[in-house]
């Protein structure tokens, strides 16, 4: 049983009740029933640093017996997925290594993250603290269920549903609002005293392809994230909503037919795409990092909505050493981009002529049809606010 794993160094903090040998234990506080599913039966415990104690619950997603653990500090939530009976006996080592996983998702140094860890040395299950910690849990546990649709079947560590869980605001129970992934990074970093992000990243500009219009933006973007991450932010940058499909084409220097660079390797966003056959090596994008491809190669294309066939070619200018951020910015961008919907150039045109008749007759009826297709001029106090938040 989990409490029986325990190590001496567990017992004796458990007697003693306090921290042993500078280092303390993470407190998982239990409901009732995921008690009942590891069948221990838990003991007194107390930790005076909430950032080290989670309230969990089971819950269900898709049908399936889960974990929600939800940090007492912040409120921070990691997800674990589709658990067995096998898994309930080893929770302690798939709670360690869930945490670990999210918070390296979520671009935090490793040296960070291990720190974090090794002050956790060991896990001791306690009953629930109080109503009020409850009530917090069941309200982070309901915003868990907005991404089912993110959840990976094959993987019980659901980082991207944790991370996109932990983006929206939730009440700080004194009539304000908290993004728990800002708090824990706030918490992380006074934990750690120094930043905790750093990375190589790179310089980019995308453009475009359009014959009538100059549409550009040039972003600094950290080589620790994924293409599924990029794509995200080519979206934001470019005022889409991920409506269609799409995909990466990596190139080499080398000249290839019709005096084109030669590609190397193309990334998808879904399995379907390799129903399509190709020459090209075709690779998932969703768990490839940027640096194993970039900056050794620094031309790409990127192809949005087959329909409209919107391709947007990006070159890499600049490298950066040690980049402080966890997310891209938005340097510099020009012209207006095509919204959702719009099959091709000749049909942006006349979109943009409806646009202007409207902006002389204050048709509103026209505008808001434009605004819900995202159509909007390009704001990049907006796009880099997009940029941190919604990467994910």
């Amino acid at each position: 049983m989990a409490f029986r794993r325990q190590n001496d160094k567990i017992i004796l903090a458990l007697i003693y009740g306090r921290r042993v040998w500078e280092e303390r234990l993470m407190l998982i506080q239990c409901t009732r029933k995921l008690l009942n599913e590891l069948k221990i039966d838990p003991l007194p415990y107390s930790d005076e640093d909430p950032l080290f104690c989670w309230h969990a619950n089971l819950i269900t997603l898709n049908r399936r017996k889960s974990v929600a653990l939800v940090n007492d500090k912040n409120r921070y939530v990691v997800v674990l997925y589709n658990l067995k009976a096998k898994d309930f006996k080893k929770l302690d080592e798939i709670i360690q290594e869930g945490i670990r996983k999210t918070f390296l998702a979520e671009h935090i140094k490793e040296e960070v993250v291990e720190e974090y860890m090794r002050k956790a040395n060991g896990i001791i299950y306690a009953k629930t603290k109080d109503k009020f910690s409850v009530a917090r849990m069941n309200k982070s546990c309901e915003v868990v269920g907005y991404g089912e649709d993110l959840l990976k079947d094959r993987s019980i560590f659901q980082t991207i549903v944790s991370r996109k869980t932990n983006r929206y605001f939730i009440g700080d129970g004194r009539g304000g609002y908290i993004r728990p992934s800002e708090e824990m990074f706030k918490d992380l970093q006074e934990f750690w005293g120094k930043p905790i992000f750093g990375s190589k990243a790179v310089k980019v500009k995308a453009k475009l392809e359009l014959e009538r219009h100059n549409v550009w933006r040039e972003l600094i973007i950290p080589l620790n994230m994924t293409f599924r991450e990029f794509h995200k932010a080519l979206q934001i940058v470019f005022g889409w909503r991920d409506y269609h499909l799409h995909e990466f084409y990596i190139y080499s220097d080398e000249v290839y037919k019709n005096r084109d660079y030669k590609p190397v390797v193309r990334l998808v966003g879904n399995e379907e795409a390799f129903d399509v056959p190709t020459e090209i090596e075709t690779k998932l994008e969703r768990d490839i990092v940027l640096s194993e491809y970039i900056p050794y190669y620094r031309k790409l294309k990127y192809i949005y909505d087959f329909g409209a066939n919107w391709q947007i070619y990006i070159d890499v200018e600049d490298v950066t050493e040690n980049y402080e951020l966890n997310h891209p910015v938005c340097l510099d961008g020009e012209g207006d981009a095509p919204p959702e919907d719009i099959d091709g150039e000749t049909a942006y045109e006349n979109f943009l002529k409806a646009v202007e008749n409207v902006k002389a007759s204050q048709n509103f009826m026209v505008r808001i049809i434009a605004a819900a297709r995202g159509y909007r001029e390009f704001d990049i106090a907006i796009v880099n606010n997009e940029l941190k938040w919604y990467c994910v």
